[in-house]
């Protein structure tokens, strides 16, 4: 079931917000548990049973782990051999076996099968596991009761695109939280904010971004591979950051508080910055969990630069089971540690320079990630730099620039600043309440139900468009 679907806005979500209402408080979690399986379920419900295997085994690996207390590495090894056993065969069975087959090694008669990738996995799976680990490590004590950790897994706000949920950040919430006018309010202006990023941005862009990276690259012009290029730059932030938005404001309806999972990050001024605000629930995760652990920057610059490409390499890898996702990922690894070797450690040098040079290398990177292989991101990205064979008589960047898109790229340049909490801080922080105020006050429950009802008009006269994150 997808957040910008007819039958979730006016059929599921009044009716899981009905029975947080209703439901006693001792029979809340029962009840969103059963909706969030629904939700998850809808229209394929065997995907279903491999999330709820996730739950029972990760729900007593934990109490295993806290049981042996500090001789916890049998159950922390099946735990680790269990949940990235359960993503490799879902996610990467079908591309290791490509690759087989592609160094002559595979048996001709041996069929291989097709295994279908259930929606979401690499995020439940990372939610579930970390759970463990902080077990573990004594960051949190064991759930006991089954029901309240499958909720926490299962809780249909994020449960498939992120943000990826520390227990230790709703542990209390699941036991006792409180739904109030102002926090359901909070939520509603926040759905809507996120619904107006995928619907009247993120779709828009995605269109023409998607008929340019579909032609052949021989035919582009440097100014339409950048125009097809950009597109994707807004689309996947204003879709990712979009469902965040919506998954926080969802969760705020029901009494949950989330940490946010994006910091405008188009406006950082290294690749260093721009991780530190892009999927922060992610770059977090593979920090404590895998950069860490692996000695992060305690022992010397190579093994620091080795962490990063490795760590990298396995955040592309994450993302999609492809050449191209492990490209994207030691493309920014590699970045990352010539800005250690160029500006030490522990120092951001800033320049009129940095900005755009920084900009520039994230685009160049999305081309890698949303190019359908290898040879088709080498081929973009040369049409991008002027090493195309495209003259732009046939082929040009006048053939997809209309109003629409026009008007979707100068919204989404606008939504990629911080200028909206600044005013938000400016106003908060005024002595009085004068005309101005009052208005932007108005302004800020006006504009989002506004967006709300542009959002759904554009829903219910476009086409199909599902989050980009929803493949991982």
């Amino acid at each position: 079931m997808l957040f910008d679907s007819p039958t979730f806005l006016f059929l599921f979500l009044p009716l899981a917000l009905a029975l947080a209402l209703v439901l006693p408080r001792a029979l809340r979690n029962a009840g969103l548990f059963a909706a969030s399986l629904l939700f998850y379920g809808w229209g394929e419900p065997r995907v279903a049973l491999v999330m709820l295997a996730s739950i029972a085994v990760n729900w007593a690996l934990a109490l295993w782990v806290e049981a042996r207390s500090g001789r916890a590495g049998l159950p922390i090894a099946v735990a680790l051999a269990f949940n990235l056993g359960l993503l490799g065969f879902y996610k990467y069975w079908s591309f290791l076996w490509d690759n087989v087959e592609a160094l002559g090694v595979a048996r001709p008669d041996f069929a291989r099968g097709e295994v279908e990738l259930p929606i979401g996995i690499s995020f439940f799976t990372f939610q579930a596991l970390s759970y463990v680990i902080d077990v573990r490590r004594g960051e949190g004590r064991a759930q006991r009761n089954p029901l309240d950790f499958g909720l926490y897994i299962a809780l249909f706000p994020q449960l498939i695109a992120g943000p990826i949920v520390r227990y230790r950040d709703v542990a209390v919430q699941l036991v006792e939280r409180t739904l109030s006018i102002s926090k359901f309010s909070s939520g509603v202006r926040r759905f809507a904010v996120g619904l107006a990023k995928k619907t009247l941005i993120a779709n828009v862009c995605a269109e023409t971004a998607d008929k340019i990276f579909a032609l052949d690259t021989a035919s582009l012009d440097a100014g339409t591979a950048w125009l097809g290029a950009l597109c994707y730059t807004a689309q996947i932030y204003f879709d990712f950051s979009g469902y965040s938005d919506m998954a926080i404001g969802l969760g705020r309806m029901l009494g949950f508080e989330f940490l946010e999972n994006f910091d405008y990050p188009y406006i950082a001024r290294s690749v260093t910055e721009f991780w530190r605000r892009w999927h922060i629930s992610l770059s977090s995760w593979f920090r404590d969990y895998l950069y860490i652990p692996l000695g992060g920057n305690r022992h010397g610059p190579t093994r620091t630069y080795l962490n990063l490409v490795a760590v990298f390499f396995l955040c592309g890898l994450w993302h999609g089971a492809a050449w191209n996702f492990v490209a994207w990922g030691l493309f920014h690894g590699f970045f990352l540690v010539v800005e250690r070797v160029v500006r030490g450690p522990s120092r951001e040098r800033s320049s009129w320079l940095t900005w755009p040079t920084t900009f520039v290398v994230v685009v160049s990177g999305w081309v890698l990630f949303n190019a359908s292989s290898l040879e088709h991101a080498q081929g973009f990205l040369r049409a991008m730099y002027g090493f195309g064979s495209g003259d732009g008589r046939v082929v040009h960047a006048g053939l997809y620039l209309d109003a629409l898109l026009l008007t979707a790229l100068c919204a989404a340049a606008l939504g990629s600043t911080p200028w909206l909490r600044a005013v938000e801080r400016w106003r908060a922080a005024r002595t009085s309440e004068d005309g101005l105020s009052r208005a932007l006050g108005l302004a800020s429950v006006v504009l989002p139900l506004l967006l709300l009802a542009l959002s759904t008009a554009m829903l219910s006269a476009g086409t199909f468009n599902p989050f980009i994150y929803f493949r991982f």
